[in-house]
């Protein structure tokens, strides 16, 4: 793994292929001179070259803004968003920007967590003898863990001479082993079991797909509901914006490959490099009429505490509703609504995506938002917290094949 150098910004004719003219972009999902760079791509691209997002903001209102507990998330997102609107792109009286963070037990941006073999024979020649109280056996499970050597490599790299550990840790064979072994630890149990999914990063997911169905619905859930107005009451509050258009999520490399694992589309790929990025796009075609948007309206809700605070409330609200359950009104609601993924700027296919009536035609990259969703749907927890008792007397790993992305 090595720190991802940014590509140039799209050419003209890049640009008309990845964003054709009749698709409206909806939603975005996804060190740090890395991350403010990784913000500055995104004002190339959602402002200067699409035009998607204003050029000058003076509030954050139409922006999803959010991070993991862990400081480094934090100071992702903040350096991020700074790359995107830079000082002189926000007015002078610019309010301080909501940074949602949730309580750890509530967490979904990182998963849930949870040999012997030639490959680590030879790494065990290369580096055991540096092993705490060592010379100790290097394993998956060992202390430090296989993985948490990979992330001590890869830093070292990053930072410089000065903080090189033994040649022997750079060792070219050695690295990729152990890149390989990382990776299939971490990430093969989502290709290959729907529970593992469900509970590794299904409640995520479940957020994601949420926020872009809210979107298209018009429901308020696209968001707006964690961070709008004065006590909930939408259109109050800073600048009074009613729906989010742009999220961005402090997250971290376990996070981006266990959704791309999850939907089938992590295939031969290494470990995330530092400042990867993961955009999950939202479009609307533009030629497909829609049926008008039902008002949301402000009602009482009980708060945590007790307290009676507002929030919205649409007579249809279809988000987390299974799409086998749909009725005929509330899937015309989803038509012309496509999904796209880009890793560190490369369009990524669900292979569910890839059968007919289920993508763009031409472009099996842009997912339809129904299709998307049904694959998404088969992964969502109902309830986290009940979903990771059950089973238990069960064996791990499914007795028929589960592929993931379908």
């Amino acid at each position: 793994m090595t720190t991802l150098i940014p590509r140039e910004p799209y050419s003209d004719e890049e640009l008309q292929r990845l964003y054709p003219a009749k698709l409206k972009l909806q939603l975005v999902q996804i060190g740090r001179e890395t991350t403010l760079a990784l913000g500055e791509r995104f004002r190339q691209l959602y402002v200067h070259q699409l035009g998607f997002m204003p050029k000058i903001i003076s509030d954050a209102d139409m922006i999803y803004l959010r991070a993991t507990p862990m400081p480094r998330a934090l100071d992702s997102v903040q350096q991020s968003f700074v790359g995107m609107y830079p000082s002189s792109a926000r007015t002078a009286s610019f309010p301080p920007p909501t940074i949602i963070t949730r309580a750890p037990s509530d967490e979904t941006l990182f998963p849930n967590e949870g040999n012997e073999s030639k490959e680590m024979d030879y790494l065990n020649s290369l580096i055991s003898k540096w092993m705490p109280e060592g010379p100790s056996r290097v394993a998956v499970d060992s202390h430090p863990r296989l993985s948490g050597i990979m992330d001590t490599v890869n830093s070292t790299l990053a930072h410089g001479p000065q903080t090189r550990l033994p040649s022997a840790f750079y060792d070219s064979k050695g690295r990729e082993i152990i890149d390989r072994i990382g990776t299939e630890e971490w990430f093969s149990g989502y290709k290959e079991s729907q529970e593992y999914r469900k509970l590794g990063i299904g409640a995520l997911v479940g957020d994601l797909v949420t926020r872009m169905v809210g979107s298209a619905e018009g429901s308020g859930n696209d968001g707006l509901l964690e961070i709008a107005g004065v006590d909930g009451d939408l259109g109050k509050g800073r600048g009074g914006q009613t729906s989010i258009k742009f999220a961005m999520s402090g997250c971290h490399d376990t996070t981006l490959a266990g959704v791309l694992s999850s939907l089938g589309a992590f295939e031969a790929e290494k470990w995330p490099p530092y400042t990867s990025s993961l955009a999950v796009e939202l479009f609307k075609d533009m030629s497909v009429k829609q049926p008008p948007a039902k008002p949301v309206e402000s009602v009482p809700r009980q708060g945590f505490l007790g307290s009676s605070r507002k929030t919205t409330k649409s007579s249809s609200v279809i988000m987390r509703k299974p799409v086998q359950d749909f009725s005929a009104e509330e899937k015309a609601k989803l038509q012309g609504y496509y999904v796209r993924l880009r890793y560190n700027d490369r369009p990524m296919i669900v292979p569910g995506c890839r059968l007919p009536g289920k993508h763009l035609e031409g472009d099996e990259s842009f997912c339809t938002l129904e299709a998307f969703k049904a694959i998404a749907d088969k992964f969502t927890p109902r309830i986290w917290t009940e979903a990771c008792v059950e089973h238990l007397d069960e064996p791990a790993f499914p007795r028929e094949p589960e592929p993931a992305g379908y």
